[in-house]
């Protein structure tokens, strides 16, 4: 059975207009990385996980090829898995196969912004297992993330891919306070996190030798050009990648090689670059144990499972109401 509810942001436009906005007027200006992602921006991330330099996405996979049994145990094994932007859903099959194995997969809800993605990832999910039943939702999760439907029984909500990283301290607290207010007393989170280790490895990771991860920062410029007349010239910015200890998470931006002024034609505005001035794109922080379980109960949630891949590079964890 397949159920796909819609809850796309009719004025989606508007909402951009008004990020971008916010985002050019601030000091340094700043990028939501949600607009990195157009055709491709999203093929250019597909190529960067299968990177040499980029480990977090094989990290997370062998932690969820090899422990997917454990993981489900130590939620108490639930019949429903709720992901958050599910995609094709590559990853979690291997969450769904040990559901089926143990005789309790019943439910699959798939949370995306693409309808076309989430409808033939629902049609293939159906065939593959048989008597699942998938309740899709298409919609921006961290507007709509109460949308999320009840279910009977337990469920585990899983957020991969270290997605939680681009936010900042409170609103990362205020996302967590949010999920934590949906699980009920037998629900529990499944959270992926990069963990912190040499400032090499990890700068590395964010700019790669072929300079993938240079083009896919570039183009969401090439963005602002299609969907705001912007007028970038993508030559004239360079992409910046470093480290930054104290905070201890990536800085990603966009380094401007001249003076220039840049005209956005949807925003009517014009937007001037001082030559070497930096516009922040993207973060990603990296986390410890203690670090986590610290957030975690500054959200109401307590850790209750750890899992890392055989390297300790990257981190599943299991949360639970507190």
């Amino acid at each position: 059975m397949i159920a796909i509810e819609v809850h796309l942001d009719a004025d989606a436009a508007a909402t951009m207009a008004r990020d971008v906005r916010l985002g050019l007027c601030s000091y340094p200006k700043e990028l939501a990385p949600k607009y990195f992602y157009d055709e491709r921006g999203s093929e250019l991330f597909e190529q960067i996980t299968e990177l040499d330099e980029y480990y977090p996405t094989r990290a997370e996979r062998e932690i969820l090829a090899d422990r997917s049994t454990e993981i489900l145990a130590a939620a108490g094994r639930p019949g429903t898995l709720v992901e958050l932007g599910s995609g094709s859903a590559a990853k979690t099959r291997h969450l769904l196969d040990a559901m089926r194995d143990e005789d309790v997969l019943d439910t699959y809800v798939p949370v995306d912004i693409s309808e076309e993605i989430t409808q033939r990832t629902a049609a293939r999910l159906v065939d593959e297992y048989p008597g699942l039943a998938v309740h899709g939702l298409v919609c921006d999760f961290e507007r709509d993330l109460e949308r999320i439907p009840g279910q009977d029984g337990s469920q585990l909500l899983a957020f991969l891919g270290g997605t939680i990283g681009n936010l900042y301290p409170r609103p990362r607290q205020e996302f967590l306070e949010r999920i934590a207010a949906l699980l009920g007393p037998a629900d529990h989170l499944l959270l992926g996190t990069d963990l912190i280790k040499d400032a090499g490895r990890l700068e590395a990771a964010y700019d790669d030798a072929a300079g993938v991860t240079a083009e896919f920062n570039k183009n969401v410029l090439a963005v602002l050009n299609n969907e705001l007349g912007a007028n970038f010239d993508l030559d004239a910015f360079e992409h910046v990648a470093r480290y930054d200890a104290e905070a201890e998470r990536m800085d990603i931006r966009l380094r401007s090689l001249v003076d220039q002024e840049v005209r956005l034609e949807g925003l009517d505005i014009a937007v001037s670059f001082a030559a070497e001035e930096e516009m922040r794109t993207e973060i990603s922080t990296k986390f410890t144990r203690e670090r986590l379980e610290s957030v975690y109960a500054g959200a109401g949630l307590e850790l209750c499972g750890w899992f890392t891949d055989a390297a300790g590079d990257y981190a599943l964890s299991l949360a639970r109401p507190a």
